[in-house]
């Protein structure tokens, strides 16, 4: 993939300023002609001049929404693109790291419109996450349709936030929308969004309100002094505020006034996956959304999972035979907000994947919206349903299906030499089940007051606010409160690609607590980079509606989600899992007193034992792919 260069593309695209009534207009000088193939349809080098302008979309309850329309200077009826965004219209969420300016979109004869959602920005009413998007979002695809210009045909693009108003204005089934790509983004606001198997992402549910939509809203209602607070506040989330407790009273915020950001409090009072969460659900909806998806995700990001589940979840219910027919899913080794192979340098200076995970969005985009909005007989209809890039490897591998057809999942038995300080490095990896020789115990003490802090994994939104990618995980291994596993040396290479998990038989002193895995992969001079990591709350062990606590000293089942990667272990590398009790503060500390969730500054320091005998063998079980099961992709890089 190309490494992309804005400014190159405005030095080649001379732009000339002029007053439009009420907006203003971009002239681009590229040329206006289009080639036609035998089929007549316009080829990959057409180019089109386009004015921007500005535009109101009236809603339903008659709020209007403010928009740039960047119109191309064609006769010819035009596909529409839409991008509905919290994050200000004007950015369009361009960045080098991310997308090209909606310009590169017009200028391939597309009519962009890039809009304020309801209450941020230049738009107008009430912001509140989630709740107008169906509505509005329906309303402005049909609007959208309507504008003049358009042929009719509506595609929508965006990441995070923006794949939300995607799928939320997708599962209205909008007659005009023919195909969205939602890029980071989940598939549910609770499980993967908010929470992960019952802990709160703490660092992402704190700082998004304070670095983004409660301090845009703030000064869209024109209260400068909060958004000034909110900043400040912001600087000092580290230091100050994650560790605020109770939950409920976080100061930031301002408990209790409904203008600032009652959303965040709604989320704290619907700890499990209740009707509040379910109202908005893409993946309760899937069988009304009739239209192909492109699901673009990142190994790192904190919407991994929701990706993944869009993914299979339209392949098997989706609400055509188009769409279920019509999915794809290409995963990146990419943070949140970053997607090129510089980022992880910034993490860890010795991580680089080379020049195939350099930014593909905009091709992948532009592809698929000729194929679906223009009809082009392109590569899209080739293309695979899966592109994973494997790290490691440094190559992009095509499959048919997630997981990827052939994996053979592979277990590696906890066993240790009686050691309970992880810093000894005495837990091991096997193969084999315990036999019942040797110590089939270990044990750490988790106190709530001094956690295990992040070290890279997935989150959102930004370092260094939020942890997040492959940082090295030597400090937290050194702690006395982590069990490190590893397997010996391999002697060959080892793919892994999929889902992985991990099968923990475990018993704690407290009423309630938290299990956290991690995986890792530690290379011959002893670097050990993460790949992913997981949690689960042991109240919800086996719901996420209806947690229940458990009793102390009894051994339980816990069944860890450690989210999805792939990876090859080179020779002479090692596998080694983590087990502990907290990652702070990507997720909030048990305080393990089983009180109402987030009501208490009360915390109680627990006693853990991880059992890993004949009758409890706990186990880290991995995708592992075949030679047959691995067939390289051949994507470009220019």
């Amino acid at each position: 993939m190309r490494q992309r260069n804005w400014h190159r593309l405005r030095a080649a695209t001379v732009a000339v300023l002029c007053v439009l009534g009420g907006g203003y207009a971009l002239a681009s000088s590229a040329d206006p002609a289009a080639a036609t193939d035998a089929g007549g349809r316009q080829s990959q080098s057409e180019k089109c001049r386009y004015t921007r302008q500005s535009s109101a979309a009236p809603m339903r309850d008659g709020t209007t929404l403010r928009a740039d329309v960047y119109r191309p200077l064609t006769d010819a009826k035009v596909p529409v693109i839409l991008m509905r965004l919290p994050y200000d219209k004007d950015g369009a969420e361009q960045r080098a790291e991310t997308y090209e300016r909606p310009e590169f979109y017009a200028q391939h004869c597309y009519l962009v419109v890039i809009q304020d959602v309801r209450g941020q920005y230049k738009s107008p009413g009430e912001w509140y996450p989630f709740k107008h998007e169906m509505t509005d979002g329906y309303d402005s695809v049909e609007w959208a349709a309507a504008l003049p210009g358009s042929n009719g045909k509506v595609g929508m693009y965006g990441y995070s936030y923006v794949g939300a108003t995607q799928w939320l204005a997708a599962t209205q089934t909008p007659p005009h929308l023919v195909t969205i790509i939602p890029t980071h983004t989940g598939s549910d606001y609770y499980d993967g969004w908010t929470y992960q198997n019952g802990a709160l992402s703490l660092a992402f549910a704190e700082s998004w309100p304070l670095s983004s939509i409660g301090k845009s809203y703030a000064e869209q209602r024109g209260d400068w002094q909060l958004s000034a607070e909110m900043e400040r506040n912001l600087g000092q989330l580290n230091d100050t505020w994650y560790s605020h407790l109770p939950l409920k009273t976080f100061p930031p915020l301002h408990p209790g006034d409904p203008e600032v950001a009652p959303y965040f409090f709604d989320w704290l009072n619907h700890p499990t996956y209740d009707a509040y969460w379910q109202q908005w659900a893409p993946k309760e909806r899937y069988d009304k959304v009739k239209v192909p998806v492109l699901n673009i995700a990142g190994w790192y990001d904190s919407f991994l999972t929701g990706g993944i589940e869009n993914f299979t979840g339209m392949k098997a219910r989706g609400g055509s035979q188009l769409a279920r027919a019509n999915q794809q899913l290409v995963i990146g080794p990419w943070i949140h907000s970053n997607w090129t192979r510089y980022q992880p340098n910034v993490i860890n200076p010795l991580m680089d994947y080379g020049p195939a995970a350099d930014n593909p969005v905009d091709e992948l985009q532009l592809g698929w919206f000729d194929h679906w909005l223009k009809g082009k007989r392109n590569q899209v209809s080739q293309d695979p349903a899966v592109r994973l890039f494997v790290m490691g490897a440094n190559r992009w591998l095509r499959a048919g299906n997630w997981p990827v057809p052939g994996t053979e999942y592979r277990d590696y038995y906890l066993a240790s030499q009686g050691q309970a300080n992880s810093a000894s490095g005495n837990g091991r990896l096997e193969r084999a089940a315990s036999s019942g020789k040797g110590a089939a115990t270990d044990s750490y003490r988790y106190d709530p007051k001094n956690p295990v802090p992040s070290a890279g994994g997935h989150a959102c939104c930004g370092p260094p606010t939020t942890p997040m990618g492959p940082a090295e995980q030597s400090a937290v291994e050194a702690r006395n409160d982590v069990l490190v596993y590893t397997t010996e040396k391999l002697q060959r290479d080892l793919v892994v690609a999929g889902p992985v998990s991990v099968r923990l038989f475990a018993s704690s002193s407290a009423v309630d607590t938290d299990f956290t895995a991690k995986l890792v992969d530690v290379q011959p001079d002893g670097r050990t980079m993460i790949l992913n990591d997981g949690i689960v709350r042991a109240s919800y062990r086996d719901s996420l509606t209806n947690p229940s606590p458990i009793t102390p000293g009894k051994i339980y089942q816990y069944d860890i989600e450690v989210w999805p990667t792939a990876n090859m272990f080179k020779a002479g590398h090692q596998i080694r899992l983590e087990i502990s009790s907290s990652s702070f503060p990507a997720y909030d500390r048990n305080p393990n007193t089983g009180e109402a969730f987030g009501t208490s500054a009360n915390t109680k320091v627990a006693d853990q034992v991880i059992y890993h005998d004949p009758q409890h063998p706990s186990a880290l079980r991995l995708p592992v792919l075949p030679a047959g099961a691995i067939t390289w992709d051949r994507m470009s890089t220019d």
